[in-house]
């Protein structure tokens, strides 16, 4: 018994310690960049690996935005994210809970048709995405970096399908015989409950939005409509040899994304850990 608590224990200690050892691996490049935001580029050259910061000046940062019309793109990319989220989550709760709840026939093959399409490579739809909003003459806008949200995406589907699933079904039942609609049991009862659920296909959705640099740089030509990746990426263009900058600016752009994740982790998990669990 006694030989088994010190495996036990042993055992925990040896995957901890791995835990950090990556931890560390993984997040050194994240420190590098904050500390090199505040170095001029001897300082960088002199300092190499070193990540303590000797004086915190916030002059390259001040540079940095100033140099490319940062609140311009930070105002699209905010609009994008925020319409984004909203059209994925609507649209995707409403399909996931036909879904969950509408027990009709060729209901699980309709399902498994919209599973399918996770199988179809972003690259295959992107010509005739392009054709699409070119006939429809929203090139060159933020249209098309949103408006597919509005019709669901078939992981968002899943995730809240598996979470409806498992929400009892007395709730909805005596909803019913208070005379309430299908719609109006969505939106009374079952969107209250969906804060979990909400949060981590936001969170994704952000991410992923916020980050994203290949459909910007498709169908936005004008420096009105771009994007901070699209932004920073010009921005690299220009100042590929002053890293600070480049470093200054880069850790602004994705701040939001960091900010976000920790706030919302624990309910982050709690919704995909509930969406992943067996019904």
């Amino acid at each position: 018994m006694k030989k088994r608590m010190i495996n036990k224990i042993a055992g925990k200690i040896i995957a901890y310690a791995i835990l950090i050892l990556l931890s560390v691996i993984f997040i050194y490049p994240l420190f590098w960049m904050l500390a090199s935001s505040f170095r001029s580029l001897e300082e960088i050259a002199v300092a190499g690996t070193n990540l303590i910061i000797k004086k915190l000046d916030f002059k390259y940062y001040v540079k940095a935005l100033s140099s490319f019309p940062f609140f311009l793109y930070l105002r699209n990319s905010v609009i994008i994210a925020g319409v984004s989220i909203v059209a994925t989550v609507f649209s995707n709760s409403l399909a996931g809970y036909a879904f969950a709840r509408f027990k009709v026939r060729g209901s699980g093959v309709l399902f498994m048709i919209v599973l399918s399409t996770m199988l179809l490579p972003s690259e295959v739809q992107l010509i005739p995405r392009f054709i699409l909003f070119k006939n429809l003459g929203m090139l060159d806008s933020l249209y098309p970096l949103f408006i597919m949200k509005f019709f669901g995406s078939a992981y968002y589907i899943f995730l809240f399908r598996q979470f409806y699933s498992r929400l009892p079904v007395g709730l909805e039942e005596a909803a019913r015989l208070d005379g309430c609609s299908y719609f109006k049991i969505w939106w009374k009862i079952f969107l209250p409950l969906s804060r979990p659920i909400f949060t981590s296909v936001a969170v994704m959705e952000f991410m992923g939005t916020w980050n994203s640099f290949n459909d910007a740089l498709i169908y936005i030509n004008s420096d009105r409509w771009k994007t901070l990746p699209l932004g920073l990426a010009g921005f690299q263009g220009t100042y590929s040899t002053s890293t600070n900058l480049l470093m200054a600016a880069s850790i602004v752009v994705i701040l939001p994304c960091i900010i976000l994740f920790f706030s919302a982790q624990k309910v982050f998990i709690e919704g995909i850990t509930f969406s992943g669990s067996k019904e």
